[in-house]
């Protein structure tokens, strides 16, 4: 058995460009059709040197299959370099922290943290998503276990360290976006998700080498300096169909591509080698950009993956400069945060001055009246520090176990229900997102950024506009949206779930007030 490199020590040590290969898991065992195909593939593309790492999908679009482990296990024993991906649409917190005690045991450190799709099928009907924490959120939770930390919250027990596990984590960003009030909150969450813990990023789907330039311009303006993968999916005419139908949350396929797609599928061999090609120039683009590298992914065999190689590797050294000018599938109106460069189609090194406009005040739109009498109310009665929060919480003292505890609760979930269509969650996220509740409005249930499955603004399920979305909106009237994500990572405690908010606001037993302690 041959020892690859590890993925921490090629992206973190070496500055060589990488290959990945997305493995998308089949439902059944190994056994069954499906994953001896899965498994034949995967094990010939571990016998081929030029790919780096395979990275296993999680349920991926939101469908059973066999768990990643599963068909990882057989690789790691082979001394493939495997990464494993972990969402968080099939278990809670608890779950999660098995899976991925369950995954250090098998000796698979590299992890990419996933909120996940929604679930769209599952045994006699749908399956309900669980999202007990995000992204976000499980991300903080492996890196805590990272540090050998656990918080045993059983009563009478105290914390307890267990050894450190090792896992080297990932994250996704989905900057292929059309709106501002979608782009700027990814990049606010990926600076998010890079405090709390990701090491190495890989970005979504996108036909745009301008969109993946601005990525990582944007990262060295600000500072996020983690290694930045590039994700290539092979089309095909049916692929390019299923992507501009919207088929696959936060993946778009514009109305040009299309046609280009649908007219090389046309052709004698279905369009196989343009489609090859244009991955490999895709590939050629994120090297001359600077990417620490490629993740492949599509509905094609370890041949053709090694064939997009081959032909990435006979460009000249400026030829994907061509490329760059040539794969731009934007769509009309998309936002830019960099101006476009003349001289190479790039984005420039200048903030858009439409943006900065938009950032002034006279520029600023007007927030709704319901959200500025919020704000007025939470900063006169919810800020800690404030006379009326001083009274609210010797209230909520003297209230606590009595008479009045259960009417007054009943008063303010009423109050609540009316005004933002509150569950009675008890660890009230309100402020957070702009006096948005994200446990009636977003299914599910983001505390701490969007998701990237957003199209056109509007939620992955059911005709909505996104939280977030709304929440930057009211955020940039008042000049505060690029503070929205500048917290700690918000897990909500379950064990609030029908008390009254107010009160643990006021007695910080929330997680605002656990920030506080």
């Amino acid at each position: 058995m041959q020892q690859t490199a590890t993925l921490r020590h090629l992206l973190e040590e070496t500055d060589r460009f990488i290959t990945c290969v997305e493995l998308v898991t089949s439902r059944g065992t190994l056994a069954d059709r499906g994953g001896k195909r899965v498994l034949e593939m995967a094990q010939a593309l571990a016998a081929d040197p030029r790919f780096d790492a395979l990275s296993i999908t999680d349920n991926p679009g939101g469908n059973p299959m066999i768990s990643a482990d599963a068909l990882g296990t057989p690789l790691k024993e082979g001394g493939q370099e495997v990464i494993i991906h972990l969402s968080c649409k099939d278990f809670n917190r608890n779950g999660l922290m098995g899976q991925a005690w369950k995954l250090a045991n098998g000796g698979f450190d590299n992890i990419l943290t996933l909120s996940g799709d929604y679930p769209i099928a599952g045994y006699q009907g749908q399956s309900s998503g669980v999202f007990d924490i995000d992204s976000v959120g499980l991300l903080q939770l492996l890196s805590d276990m990272n540090e050998g930390h656990f918080e045993d919250a059983s009563p009478g027990r105290k914390p307890r360290p267990l050894k450190p596990t090792r896992f080297f984590l990932g994250a996704v960003v989905n900057n292929h976006k059309r709106l501002e009030a979608e782009v700027m909150p990814q990049y606010f969450k990926l600076a998010k998700k890079i405090r709390t813990g990701a090491r190495f990023i890989i970005n979504q789907i996108g036909y745009d080498a301008r969109k993946q330039d601005e990525l990582l311009k944007y990262m060295a303006l600000h500072g996020l300096h983690v290694p930045v993968i590039a994700n290539v999916f092979v089309l095909s005419g049916g692929v390019a169909r299923f992507f501009h139908a919207g088929r696959i949350p936060g993946v778009e396929v514009t109305d040009e591509l299309l046609a280009v797609a649908q007219k090389q599928a046309a052709s004698p061999d279905k369009g196989r080698s343009f489609f090859l090609e244009f991955a490999a120039q895709q590939c050629a683009i994120a090297q001359g950009l600077g990417y620490r590298g490629v993740y492949l992914g599509g509905h094609i065999g370890a041949e053709e993956y090694g064939r997009i190689l081959e032909l990435a590797a006979q460009y000249a050294a400026d030829d994907w400069r061509d490329f760059a000018r040539q794969i731009r599938y934007s769509r009309p109106g998309e936002f830019f945060y960099f101006e476009e460069d003349p001289d190479t189609g790039l984005a420039s090194t200048q903030v858009t001055q439409a943006y900065l406009d938009s950032k002034t005040s006279s520029g600023r739109r007007r927030a709704p009246l319901t959200y500025r009498i919020n704000r007025q109310l939470h900063d006169r009665v919810f800020e800690p520090g404030k006379a009326l929060f001083r009274l609210g919480a010797s209230l909520a003292r003297k209230v606590e176990g009595g008479k009045l505890q259960k009417p007054l609760h009943t008063v303010e979930h009423a109050v609540k229900i009316a005004a933002f269509d509150c569950r009675d969650c008890g660890d009230c996220s309100l402020p957070d997102i702009a006096y948005l509740c994200p446990e009636s409005q977003c299914v599910k249930n983001q505390r701490n950024g969007p998701c990237g499955g957003t199209r056109q603004g509007k939620c992955e399920i059911g005709d909505k506009d996104c939280i977030w979305a709304r929440a930057y909106d009211r955020l940039k009237a008042y000049g505060e949206e690029e503070q929205m994500l500048g917290d700690a990572a918000v897990i909500k405690d379950a064990a609030l779930q029908g008390t009254s908010a107010w009160a643990n606001a006021f007695l910080q037993r929330d997680h605002r007030g656990k920030k506080n302690d």
